[in-house]
């Protein structure tokens, strides 16, 4: 199973999203999982992970799910090779039994086109990392990913659901 997870704050709470489907070229999810969750952790600049881990935990423990993969709305590496972003600490908390890729739609600051693909007739690039896969393998599975824009369909479906109200 690959699942595509997202987290939505306000103010003291978040409400995290996870969208799972078979194969990369999957129009429609599987299943659409939520969780709501209280009392979470200062944005603490330069350690986003320690915010959105719990998150992404509460999800995977409340639902008992065991992805495969995990796309992130992130970075699995800041620089692309070894400034770990929150993909990194998610693989390596799951004992690095999990593939985790990571998709932004912005650069980080340290971040080379290297990591850019574009997808479909875009003039604008997706940053893909990626840590348990190779990276072509995850430039060739976010680029195969449903969907006639920049931003595949069901990224934009895990989107909007974490943005739903608790």
């Amino acid at each position: 199973m690959i699942l595509a997870v997202d987290v939505d704050y306000k103010e003291t709470s978040a409400l995290v999203a996870g969208v799972s489907f078979n194969t990369w070229d999957d129009s429609h999810p599987k299943r659409v999982y939520t969780s709501c969750i209280e009392n979470i952790n200062e944005y603490e600049p330069g350690s986003f992970y320690k915010r959105e881990l719990p998150c992404i935990f509460s999800l995977l423990k409340e639902h008992k799910l065991k992805p495969d993969i995990i796309v992130i709305d992130g970075f699995v590496y800041l620089d692309g090779v070894k400034k770990i972003g929150l993909g990194k600490h998610l693989y390596d908390s799951l004992r690095k039994e999990t593939i985790v890729i990571g998709v932004a739609k912005r650069p980080f600051k340290d971040i080379g086109y290297d990591y850019a693909i574009y997808r479909c007739r875009s003039r604008k690039p997706l940053y893909v990392t990626a840590e348990g896969v190779d990276l072509n393998q995850a430039f060739e599975a976010i680029t195969q990913m449903h969907g006639e824009f920049r931003i595949p369909d069901l990224l934009k479906k895990v989107d909007q659901v974490c943005r739903r109200k608790c």
